[in-house]
């Protein structure tokens, strides 16, 4: 059940449930967001191989990056431009904690959303022929990993909402479990490549989180949602990087 929750939180794929979910219910399924990202990271190489066979490589990874847009209804998309928008303005943290629940799309977050389809499409390009599928299947699955371990390991800004509801309801289990699937999933990948995506998201986590716990008091919903933006383009940028010097 705790898997099916996350699926359908995280994804637009259909849930064959329908039914009120409890608070500690959502907690717990954040033990399943890193097996959820493998998932979707399946259902993007399953589309990219087709994709690639029938159209140029350019139009097949934007195709692929379209499709990975679907695939989560554009929910991180959505964060990592509100707080383009909250956290780089100059204000208070109070206006900053405003703005993040501003629904519109200011200067910052339609150049972050450029700027970020950007990379990742020219990311999603580059990536070299060993490292492809290890890569789509490790990126949305670090980018989901990110998540649970910023939820579990620092403070949440606010005291009521969704952010709110994952952070009182996950803790050290969640993360465990979460962490031996990303692992697992990263062996899977690329054999030891794998852990150094790991240890590069980690890495990219506290730098993000500690640049913004100089903006706001905590970390809040759309916080968690760049979070996974960002490391889903780390690990494809690793990805690049390693490819380009022969790694």
């Amino acid at each position: 059940m705790s898997f099916l929750i996350a699926l359908q939180f995280l994804t637009r794929i259909p849930v064959p449930f329908r039914r009120q979910v409890a608070p500690a219910e959502i907690g717990h399924s954040m033990s399943f967001f890193p097996l959820v990202g493998a998932l979707i990271g399946l259902l993007l190489i399953g589309a990219h191989w087709p994709l690639n066979w029938l159209f140029p490589p350019l139009l097949a990874s934007a195709f692929t990056l379209a499709w990975w847009i679907a695939l989560s209804g554009g929910l991180h998309w959505d964060g990592f431009i509100d707080c383009c928008d909250g956290l780089i303005v100059a204000t208070s943290p109070e206006k900053r904690l405003r703005i993040l629940r501003d629904t519109r799309i200011g200067t910052y977050g339609a150049v972050g959303a450029a700027m970020l389809l950007l990379i990742k499409f020219l990311a999603l390009d580059a990536l070299p022929g060993d490292w492809r599928w290890g890569a789509l299947l490790l990126s949305p699955t670090l980018g989901r990993w990110a998540m649970v371990y910023a939820t579990s390991r620092f403070p949440c800004a606010r005291r009521e909402g969704m952010g709110r509801v994952f952070k009182d309801h996950a803790g050290w289990r969640e993360l465990l479990l979460a962490t031996v699937t990303a692992l697992l999933v990263a062996l899977l990948a690329h054999w030891w490549k794998g852990p150094l995506a790991v240890a590069m998201v980690l890495l990219s986590v506290h730098l993000v989180v500690a640049w913004t716990l100089t903006r706001i008091p905590g970390l809040t919903g759309d916080v968690y949602g760049a979070l996974c933006e960002i490391s889903e383009v780390v690990v494809l940028l690793l990805a690049v990087a390693l490819g380009k010097h022969g790694l």
